[in-house]
């Protein structure tokens, strides 16, 4: 039987915890976001694009803190939508558009201010997320900002898949993930065969470049400025400016 909006609440819920125990500091990490949006561009962003915003728990917060904004939110997974389009207000907009493909820029449209990624990019191979920074860069208005946010462990440290292993106090949030996925197949399981044919051939990258990596691609991608915003352990926020 499909979940109801009420199901999708407490999922959603629960994945904001789960997201604060894989994701130390993630309150001061969305304060920092709101603070440098507002600080660059001097204003409230009139227009928000969040990438791989999941259930859209972290994209409604930023709705409900610039209420005028036109925001919208991206993801592929079919669960995810589902509770993102159950629970955010009607102010947000909920897309289904593959990042990793050129397409999502025309659905997502252009001239936002501030565009969002958080633990999204890790997801994709490096040479996706040098082609994401770009198509980010042309869907930005002039002066506009990109926020990063991901595991980015300090230059110097491996940048595959070891670097993703869980660091001590971080096992607890990996097996709270795992149940969370567990417990959602079942409340979802008429979306999961729509679940496993969209990433039949889309595993997960594993990819954790460091801060330079990112700082680097994002330069190169047309941003004008980029500098690191946050740091909490191995998880790191970068900013870039267009």
């Amino acid at each position: 039987m499909p979940s109801t909006a009420l199901d999708s609440a407490r999922w959603r819920t629960a994945w904001d915890e789960v997201m604060t125990g894989f994701v130390p500091g993630l309150e001061t990490l969305e304060a920092a976001i709101g603070t440098a949006a507002e600080s660059v561009l001097g204003r409230p962003p009139a227009r928000i694009l969040d990438l791989g915003g999941g259930p859209g728990v972290i994209t409604e917060r930023m709705a409900g803190r610039w209420p005028g904004a036109q925001v919208t939110l991206i993801d592929i997974d079919p669960v995810l939508l589902a509770m993102a389009r159950d629970g955010v207000p009607p102010s947000v907009t909920v897309l289904d558009a593959d990042l990793s493909e050129p397409g999502w820029t025309s659905t997502a449209g252009g001239a936002h201010d501030l565009i969002t990624a958080i633990m999204t990019v890790h997801y994709l191979r490096p040479e996706r997320v040098r082609s994401l920074y770009r198509r980010c860069h042309q869907a930005m208005s002039p002066g506009g900002l990109l926020i990063i946010a991901d595991l980015m462990p300090d230059d110097g440290l491996p940048t595959v898949t070891s670097a993703l292993n869980p660091a001590p106090g971080e096992a607890a949030a990996e097996l709270a993930w795992t149940q969370w996925w567990g417990e959602a197949a079942e409340a979802f399981a008429h979306l999961m065969p729509a679940r496993t044919e969209v990433f039949r051939h889309r595993a997960p990258a594993n990819f954790a470049g460091t801060v330079s990596w990112h700082l680097a691609a994002t330069r190169t991608a047309g941003f004008r400025e980029a500098g690191l915003l946050w740091r909490h352990g191995r998880h790191a926020a970068l900013l870039a400016l267009a």
